[in-house]
């Protein structure tokens, strides 16, 4: 194995083939949180092209989690059966399965954004989103209810039960989200999080949320498989969520038995000065990696295979995952193979169009690793 991209990774019991994985990306194409056949095409063709990761887009852990009316559930266990689906295709390809557990916040209750999103109306279902603080993410926003201690103990005991119910569909790995301007980035952000209690003001508190949910999933969660965290690394706007913050978050999601933060940027107000450009936010992921000793995973403007395997190389993360290039490309790993010059595995069916040097798959069928 020549190139680091496509170098195996181990995370507890589960091995991870290579560095590669698909970035949860949502699709706005459930009814009533159920996955579908988009689903179940959308994240397995990626799995047959060869990345070692394939994660769902934000699985909402509460009907009024949601962002939109069309996002993916985790809410309730009729939900599990076409996810199970879902992860039992992924590992037919050799793959890792893993969900995304996600909660919209103040963000919630709007229309899928095809053709424009706004606020619902009450004919359409419109909800009442929740926040830390009464204060809208911007005026198309409603003002989310600020959430009393006793909710707050709700959300909690959500992610815990959802993540049982991912167990149940059979994924290798779950990720909390806490990224991108939902809710528990929300709770960590001075500029959502007014509060004067024990979820607001200092540091301490304002991670207490995201560790209560940390440590009810890790609990729910079996002991051999990874937990991951996503977070937004930077709010990218003054008197926000900070780098130096998060680094010493990822040290304490690190005693809290999390084995990867996925890291990410933005997303928590809608004016943020963001310099958008090739690993734009790699350096936040090296940061974490190397201050926090933690494993981490690089996203964003990540687009070329030497650009991608330098990060792996270099030790600037541990693994990378992609968004828009694999809605480009859902055969992006195999392209980078051949690209790169790597021997990789094709799916049988597909042998007719692999490049000289690449070799089948050894079975149609893997079985799922333990």
């Amino acid at each position: 194995m020549s190139n680091p991209l496509f170098s195996p990774f181990q995370l507890r019991s589960v091995a991870f083939p290579n560095r590669i994985g698909v970035s949860p990306m949502c699709e706005y194409s459930s009814e009533d949180g159920f996955a579908n056949d988009w689903h179940l095409v959308h994240l397995g063709c990626r799995a047959q092209g060869g990345a070692g990761l394939v994660m769902t887009e934000a699985s909402a852990v509460t009907a009024d989690g949601r962002i939109s009316i069309n996002d993916l559930g985790i809410w309730k266990d009729e939900h599990i059966a076409k996810l199970e689906q879902i992860a039992r295709f992924v590992h037919s390809q050799g793959a890792r399965a893993g969900v995304q557990l996600a909660h919209a916040g103040r963000k919630g209750s709007m229309t899928a954004p095809f053709g424009g999103e706004r606020l619902l109306t009450p004919k359409e279902g419109r909800w009442e989103p929740l926040g830390p603080s009464a204060i809208a993410f911007s005026p198309n926003y409603a003002v989310p209810k600020a959430l009393d201690e006793a909710e707050i103990a709700g959300v909690v005991s959500a992610f815990g039960d959802a993540v049982g119910r991912a167990d149940k569909a059979g994924f290798d790995f779950v990720e909390i989200h806490a990224a991108h301007g939902y809710l528990l980035h929300e709770f960590l952000s001075p500029l959502a999080n007014q509060r004067t209690d024990q979820y607001g003001g200092s540091f301490g508190n304002r991670i207490r949320l995201l560790l209560e949910v940390v440590d009810a999933v890790r609990a729910a969660w079996p002991a051999h498989l990874p937990l991951f965290v996503r977070i937004s690394a930077t709010d990218w706007a003054e008197g926000g969520w900070s780098p130096d913050e998060s680094v010493e978050l990822a040290r304490r999601l690190r005693e809290h038995d999390v084995d990867l933060i996925d890291v990410s940027s933005g997303g928590q107000v809608p004016d943020a000065k963001i310099p958008v450009g090739p690993g734009f936010q790699v350096p936040f992921a090296t940061r974490i990696r190397k201050e926090a000793g933690i494993p981490t995973a690089a996203v964003g403007m990540i687009t070329e295979p030497k650009q991608a395997n330098d990060i792996i190389a270099d030790g600037e993360a541990d693994m990378v995952l992609l968004a828009r290039g694999m809605l480009r490309d859902p055969y992006w790993p195999l392209h980078a193979a051949a690209t790169l010059g790597e021997t990789t595995s094709w799916p049988v069916q597909y042998l007719r169009a692999a490049p000289r040097g690449s070799i089948a798959r050894a079975s149609i069928e893997q079985t799922k690793p333990g």
